[in-house]
């Protein structure tokens, strides 16, 4: 085993990129959630109401509306026409996430994240087996079950029991049941699951997936020559798979990582000390060669 895969993960990064900067897109990730949320919750606990609703559905400054198309969508199938204003709102959350990469919103913008994330942290700091893994196609199928019920009921039958409506109404009206559905993610993910709501289960992270198979954000390996095999963005990736042919590819194989399941959560920039990995747009194709081989000195031939 070589010494930089033996080390902790991230461990190289902090000693070559200080601290901060092997965190970076981590720590604006977990603003990015406290930002919405607090936005949501301004209103209900402190009065100023500059965004009301929830993230199924809101309205920010009492002009700009703002829908989550898969709610819209599942309002279309059970047969209820939705309002025009939250046509308008589906339709700007859709243009913006089908640019910017639709599972942007799971890794920058979902609650559940940080429940998720958590729970891989004490996975891992357990040192339990990875479980169950169910295969990458269930939940593209709960997707399907979910515009399936919606139409058979005539209802939006996701949000009766989307955690991450219930976090946002039991954070505005208390949490009760809320608390248990969270509680029941958390322990599915750390006993039955390694990272399997997120990356297996989740219905929501499949729509945004498919949203954003086009989008113009991508991370890009541009500098795998220079990958020293410490396979430490593997093990932070919440979707490994997809990096393999972005770093792995040969000559002519594109850097980018174009997988509709990569979230753009960055980790892989973070934890990589010899900078392998960057963000940028679906057109930026090039690849880095390797470093030329430092020309030997004096000093170098008498060592």
């Amino acid at each position: 085993m070589k010494a930089s895969t033996a080390a902790p993960v991230g461990q190289e990064a902090i000693q070559a990129k200080g601290w901060l900067r092997a965190h970076r897109f981590l720590i604006l990730r977990r603003l990015s959630q406290a930002v919405f949320l607090a936005l949501f919750l301004l209103g209900p606990w402190f009065g100023l109401w500059w965004v009301t609703g929830t993230l199924a559905g809101s309205r920010s400054f009492g002009v700009l509306p703002l829908t989550d198309p898969l709610v819209a969508l599942q309002s279309l199938v059970a047969g209820h026409w939705p309002a025009a204003t939250a046509l308008i709102g589906a339709g700007i959350v859709l243009v913006t996430y089908a640019l910017i990469g639709g599972r942007v919103y799971c890794s920058w913008v979902c609650p559940i994240n940080p429940v998720t994330d958590a729970a891989h942290w004490l996975h891992d700091r357990l040192g339990l087996h990875k479980g169950w893994q169910p295969k990458r196609q269930t939940r593209l199928w709960l997707l399907g079950a979910v515009l399936a019920v919606s139409a058979l009921t005539g209802t939006i039958a996701w949000e009766t029991v989307n955690p991450i409506t219930m976090l946002h109404r039991g954070l505005v009206f208390g949490m009760g049941f809320a608390w248990a559905l969270v509680g029941l993610v958390f322990v599915f993910d750390l006993l039955v699951a390694r990272r399997g709501w997120c990356g297996h289960l989740c219905p929501v992270g499949a729509f945004y997936g498919l949203l954003g198979q086009r989008s113009l954000l991508r991370v890009s390996a541009a500098r795998r020559a220079a990958c020293d095999d410490c396979m430490d963005c593997f093990a932070v990736c919440p979707e490994n798979r997809v990096i393999a042919p972005a770093l792995r590819g040969k000559d002519g194989d594109t850097p980018l990582i174009l997988s509709p399941d990569c979230t753009n959560c960055g980790r892989c920039i973070d934890v990589c000390s010899v900078d392998v990995f960057a963000f940028t747009h679906r057109f930026d194709t090039h690849v880095e060669d390797p470093s030329p081989p430092r020309p030997r000195t004096a000093a170098d031939q008498a060592a």
